[in-house]
């Protein structure tokens, strides 16, 4: 233990109080974990290109923005700030189950399906318990597993040279990695940060092997940008008959409102039920409560932010593979791109031009980057200052 020079009155020494004098005193899950690394620090960044100038394509965010609608809502809410917001978050519920047709008994509001996928984890995994998830998924599943204690069991992705669907799940050793202790199974689809997905069959086959008693958790984030006809599976049509199946979705990715952290849980109204036990109270603040829920009504504007975001990614897509990178197939708002061992110089050019990607090296993929799919005069920019570096 760390111990300061000076002594309390008692004549003992004094102990530093730093962090790891108080991470000491943690829980045993929480010892284990790292701080959230959110990449570069994009706000200084700002300051030194300018917003007009960075090319911020590092955290998958929709370059097109919020509805109309969902602005309007906000403004309306500036006058009620010294108000708390509705804590059931009973309009949005309403809405919600409007539009996915399940019961509002059936939902769960977060700050953001983050929050969400962190409470699963401590309510449903504690020490001695297995968690389930395959490799290359989202980050989250393994500080979840983490903080709660448990005991994270990590399955291969399939290889990189799978004929379907390179670093996708494998559902069917998911399926073998099943054991006694398993007490949650977490999924992506589509996943972040590979892009890739699986099809209704391949997950109504994987539901049907799943013992009853483990809860499977489908991170669906994404599902709003899959192409119609990519037979991507959502957890929705099987949640009547598995009740140990929900999904989490987000408002911060197709709907443009990363800004106002709001994700959602849809699952068993018992399940829900517990959740609400551990949900803090207020999770949800007003304006984002009504700007989701116009959101929601604004189906147009998300069409077209997402048909805006499938002809981008397939063109810049095309461009990347013209210049020799390997592309990941993709059903997201950005593409798994392989540059090989030249990756992290490329990548550290890149910054110093005010074009911001995510590196993938704490994912286990160091010749890779991730790249959000912007607009069309982002996407340009991006691959000029990329043929500057490779120049």
């Amino acid at each position: 233990m760390s111990l300061a020079t000076g002594h309390n009155g008692a004549g003992h020494a004094r102990p530093a109080f730093d962090e790891a004098w108080f991470a000491s005193r943690a829980s045993a899950g929480v010892q284990r974990l790292r701080a959230y690394d959110p990449g570069h620090d994009l706000v200084a960044m700002r300051k030194r290109f300018g917003e007009a100038n960075l090319v911020e394509l590092g955290s998958n965010e929709n370059p097109y923005g919020p509805s109309q609608a969902a602005r309007a809502a906000i403004l309306d809410q500036l006058d009620a700030l010294h108000r708390y917001p509705d804590p059931l978050g009973a309009d949005l519920k309403r809405a919600l189950a409007a539009k996915h047709g399940v019961d509002t008994a059936q939902i769960l509001l977060g700050n953001g399906s983050h929050e969400l996928l962190m409470q699963l984890g401590q309510v449903f995994a504690g020490a001695g318990d297995e968690v389930v998830c395959s490799r290359f998924g989202f980050a989250v599943f393994a500080l979840a597993t983490q903080a709660a204690g448990a005991t994270l069991r990590m399955v291969d992705a399939r290889p990189r040279d799978d004929a379907t669907m390179p670093l996708g799940h494998d559902l069917e050793a998911i399926t073998r990695a099943i054991s006694a202790t398993t007490r949650l199974v977490y999924l992506a689809n589509p996943n972040n940060p590979t892009g890739t997905w699986f099809g209704r069959q391949a997950f109504a086959a994987f539901m049907a092997q799943v013992p009853a008693e483990v809860i499977v958790v489908m991170d669906e984030a994404y599902a709003e940008m899959s192409d119609a006809d990519a037979d991507a599976a959502s957890a929705l049509p099987l949640l009547a008959a598995h009740p140990n199946l929900l999904l989490t979705r987000t408002f911060s990715k197709a709907y443009g409102l990363a800004g106002l952290r709001v994700g959602y849980l849809i699952g068993a109204p018992g399940l829900v039920a517990v959740m609400e036990r551990l949900r803090e109270s207020f999770n949800v603040n007003g304006p984002a409560l009504a700007a989701c829920e116009a959101a929601l009504g604004d189906e147009a504007h998300l069409q077209w932010a997402c048909a805006r975001n499938a002809e981008q990614r397939a063109a810049l897509a095309a461009q990347l593979a013209q210049r020799g990178m390997r592309v990941y197939p993709s059903q997201t708002n950005f593409l798994l791109v392989e540059f090989g061992e030249r990756t992290p110089r490329i990548e550290a050019q890149l910054v110093a031009r005010g074009v911001v990607l995510r590196p993938m090296g704490g994912y286990g993929l160091p010749d890779c980057l991730r790249i959000t799919v912007g607009t069309d005069d982002e996407n340009r920019r991006l691959l000029a200052a990329l043929d500057a570096v490779l120049a």
